[in-house]
């Protein structure tokens, strides 16, 4: 027979109504008391109800994370993200749900107003993002990873794009290179249209060119391996002074490096390859493996769920930018004629 309360109640020397509110977290116990009946249920081998806990508290302790994997708009880093938001929830007494259908936000409001999760984590944000009104209208309490045009509507963390791109770029500039290319994520491909990264990574970058009194040259490309082979010709083709490219995105850039190679040119010798916001296994995928400067997804997926719950429990949440890390690769070194 499985232990009921009555026999956790028994076990540590408290009341049946006791060992409901420490269950329930509907009234303050003493730690002593608590570790009693946490002692009892392990020894008894109680399981919790989660379903009754949800009744009690009004909580269900889910949240869902909403990240869309529409076509064209694929990401091996998501899985860091979703790893980083699991970890960080568990810890914190919560569960995740992934929702990764993209929608105008109708979806993601219909699940929401059934009670059935306690807040959302918004991935893949845009600057004008349907889902936060939607979710807005039905009062369901969301935090962003990422940011929208407004950004001081909700809490967010999101990449520091500056940093990042800064990494990048003085990697390339301190090996010599004076022609670099930004080969931007395309809004028009995936429906990203609005897409923060995009225009943050290409503002960011035309910052830095004018900084060094350095010509910018931005291409745009989609998110797969196939349209950064097509890249390559049209880079080729419309940048041919052109000694190093950053490859916004961690797929096309394995597509790129390719191509390049394939039509006779050689990385790092002729033209310098370097992927932003990767991930390193990523990088190592390519031929030669790629410098990157790599997506901080596992650390944004624990903020993003503590933003949220900080949000829940009506504390102020202030913004969290993070960078990733510089990794050296075999895909970059000093521009031909700079020695």
């Amino acid at each position: 027979m499985a232990a009921t309360i009555r026999d956790v109640a028994r076990a540590a020397g408290v009341s049946p109504a006791t060992v409901s509110y420490y269950l329930n977290d509907t009234k303050p116990l003493t730690a002593e008391t608590g570790r009693r009946i946490e002692k009892a249920m392990a020894d008894l081998q109680f399981r919790r109800n989660p379903v009754a806990r949800a009744l009690a508290s009004r909580r269900s302790r889910i949240i869902a994370l909403a990240y869309p994997f529409g076509v064209g708009h694929e990401s091996y880093s998501a899985r860091q993200f979703i790893v980083g938001a699991a970890r960080a929830a568990a810890a914190l007494d919560y569960n995740l749900v992934v929702w990764p259908v993209e929608d105008d936000g109708l979806e993601l409001a219909k699940l929401a107003e059934q009670g059935l999760v306690d807040g959302v984590l918004l991935m893949d944000v845009r600057d004008d993002d349907p889902r936060v009104d939607a979710l807005a209208k039905i009062g369901v309490p969301a935090a962003l990873i990422g940011r929208t045009g407004d950004a001081v509507t909700l809490p967010y963390v999101d990449i520091d794009f500056d940093a990042s791109v800064r990494l990048a770029a003085d990697h390339l500039l301190d090996l010599g290179h004076r022609r670099i290319v930004l080969v931007n994520g395309d809004p028009d491909q995936g429906n990203l249209h609005g897409y923060g990264p995009y225009y943050r990574t290409e503002g960011a970058y035309r910052n830095l060119m004018g900084e060094w009194g350095l010509e910018p040259a931005v291409m745009l490309c989609g998110q797969t391996v196939v349209a950064g082979r097509a890249a390559a010709g049209r880079l080729l083709a419309d940048f041919p002074d052109a000694t190093a490219v950053i490859v916004m995105n961690e797929l096309p850039a394995p597509g790129l490096t390719a191509e390049l190679i394939h039509r006779g040119r050689s990385v790092p010798a002729d033209i310098s390859v370097m992927s932003l916001y990767s991930t390193v296994n990523v990088a190592a995928m390519s031929t030669p493996n790629l410098t990157t400067v790599t997506t901080p997804g596992t650390e944004l997926g624990a903020l993003g769920v503590e933003a949220l719950l900080k949000h829940l429990g009506g504390f102020p949440v202030p913004p969290v930018l993070v960078t990733g890390r510089l990794v050296i690769g075999a895909s970059t070194g000093p521009r031909a004629d700079a020695a």
